[in-house]
């Protein structure tokens, strides 16, 4: 009987939040839109931070506004606050892209775009808080909304949460973020537990050598031709050294050397990035870019300098954590919405909160091929089906009272 019960109350539970998720839509449409209207950039999100804790002042849900200077944190507490806590986390931040697109709510701001969904991601957040904010009695427990600010800027903004102390007074025993993806349809979520994001680092290598005119090479040391030499051998770090089950990338995209057709430079810049799942090999890799482009331009007549901008560690999903996620998903959407993601090469400051604690990226679907929507993120044509919001509002919701039901931790913690 007792099971039973519980069952009972569980199916009542998931079906007021799938009504008010109904209920809450065009709400939430609407917050997503005035983001995406008026995108910010990484640390510029004090505009957006307002309009955050306008809406949480409009759902009476307390909060703590300029963490990581224009983070916020809220806190809802269901029944018996102190016996259990979970954060949910939604990234601030536009990129630096001019949008594309005839919509209505098209950017206003020039040269700003949120081109990876993150007036989704704090639009969607937002709703889940008024919905669990709305059944707080039924649930015991609090949930911590982590708005964070620069996720597209390194260091970004959840190391510098972290430092600031938003996992602690209530901690946190889980933490879950929810993010867009174009590979999957509106109302399909996805999961992929253990190593799912790569580790990303910036690689600034100067190549000096002697210029002159180009019209006599054996009176010039060329850095130029020193820079391609370069490039070219440090493929073989991918290609012969890399372990072959470990992804590992190694790209360039950009090399500056100021000269002309008749002109060759005193020195060329080369800039790229490193992309990898393990620590080790990590750093494996920046001595190695190091020694081969060294000895290179050395060999050569020239000198080369090389600096590594460490980034963010490899993101890794709790398995525990991410496999119940996919079960819960499927109690609410249907098995058949929820898919099973591949490794990403791309990277997630999200990364240092799943470091401290156990964490989920998971994904939210937005593709509509019907409606033309399948741009990529990071384009100046992204947009997303915006039917996608009611699943995102619904599932995060879903999602908390669930885990907040497993043993947790003390307020004092």
């Amino acid at each position: 009987m007792n099971f039973i019960y519980q069952h009972e109350i569980m199916t009542e539970l998931k079906q007021q939040i799938k009504a008010l998720s109904v209920a809450y839509f065009e709400e939430v449409v609407a917050i997503r839109r005035h983001f995406h209207q008026n995108p910010e950039l990484s640390c510029e999100e004090f505009q957006t931070a307002e309009y955050i804790c306008n809406k949480l002042d409009e759902y009476g849900i307390p909060y703590t506004r300029g963490v990581a200077e224009t983070g916020v944190v809220g806190l809802i507490e269901g029944k018996n606050a102190a016996s259990n806590c979970i954060a949910l986390r939604a990234d601030m931040d536009a990129l630096p892209i001019s949008e594309e697109s005839d919509l209505e709510y098209t950017s206003k701001s020039p040269g700003k775009m949120h081109a990876c969904g993150h007036d989704a991601h704090m639009a969607c957040l937002l709703g889940a808080a008024k919905i669990l904010n709305s059944l707080k009695d039924q649930f015991e427990g609090t949930v911590k909304l982590l708005f964070q600010p620069s996720e597209e800027s390194y260091p970004g903004g959840a190391i510098r949460m972290i430092g600031e102390g938003v996992l602690e007074n209530p901690k946190p025993v889980y933490i879950i973020a929810q993010h867009v993806i174009n590979t999957l349809d509106a109302g399909e979520v996805g999961m992929r537990p253990g190593a799912y994001m790569a580790s990303t680092d910036e690689i600034f290598i100067t190549v000096k050598g002697k210029g002159g005119h180009a019209a006599t090479p054996s009176q010039v040391i060329d850095p130029i031709l020193i820079a391609a030499h370069i490039i070219v051998a440090l493929q073989q770090i991918v290609s012969r050294n890399a372990d072959p089950v470990v992804p590992t990338v190694v790209s360039f995209g950009k090399i500056t050397g100021n000269g002309r057709t008749n002109v060759i430079p005193d020195e060329v810049k080369i800039e790229g990035t490193v992309r990898t799942y393990d620590e080790t090999w990590r750093k494996e890799v920046h001595r190695r870019i190091e020694q081969i482009a060294v000895s290179l331009a050395t060999g050569m007549g020239g000198t080369c300098e090389v600096k590594v901008s460490h980034g963010y560690p490899f993101l890794y999903n709790d398995p525990a954590l991410t496999n119940k996620l996919s079960l819960l998903a499927s109690e609410y959407l249907g098995a058949d919405h929820v898919k099973e993601l591949e490794q990403r090469m791309t990277a997630e400051d999200f990364a240092y909160f799943a470091r401290e604690t156990p964490s989920c990226l998971y994904r939210l679907g937005i593709a509509n091929e019907e409606k033309g929507i399948r741009s990529n993120l990071h384009t100046a044509t992204f947009n997303v089906d915006e039917q996608s919001l009611e699943t995102g509002i619904g599932v995060m919701a879903w999602f908390a009272v669930e885990l907040l039901k497993e043993p947790g931790v003390t307020r004092d913690a």
